[in-house]
């Protein structure tokens, strides 16, 4: 595995994120996956929807990660969205049940458009 994961905050919209996450999530790069989306959140940005489009491996460690910011995500009254899951990802979501609690989508566009249809319009 290697040391290299680039989280790049690519769009902020009020409360809402998106992170792209690039490299492979592991017990060394996981720290830095929780670190980076939890700064995003205390700014001010607790609807976060992390890209994944460009991670081609991602452990137990990782898992452990995305619970977590899941967490704080929450008690910041926010939630955690992926796009572009790898696979094994996808099943260890799946296996756990953790997928009823952050919705996957395939890419980081239709994340966006199914989060900016489900905010409530200003009235």
């Amino acid at each position: 595995m290697t040391d290299d994961l680039t989280l790049t905050t690519r769009h902020t919209d009020g409360t809402l994120a998106v992170i792209s996450v690039v490299g492979e999530i592991d017990i060394h790069t996981a720290p830095t996956l929780r670190t980076g989306a939890l700064d995003v959140i205390a700014q001010g940005h607790p609807r976060l929807i992390l890209d994944l489009a460009g991670v081609a491996f991602c452990d137990s460690s990782g898992f452990n990660a995305l619970i977590g910011i899941l967490r704080c995500a929450q008690g910041a009254s926010g939630s955690l969205a992926l796009a572009a899951v790898p696979d094994r990802l996808t099943r260890m979501l799946d296996l756990t049940g953790v997928s009823t609690l952050m919705p996957a989508y395939p890419t980081a566009d239709e994340a966006l458009n199914a989060h900016h249809t489900a905010a409530p319009q200003p009235t």
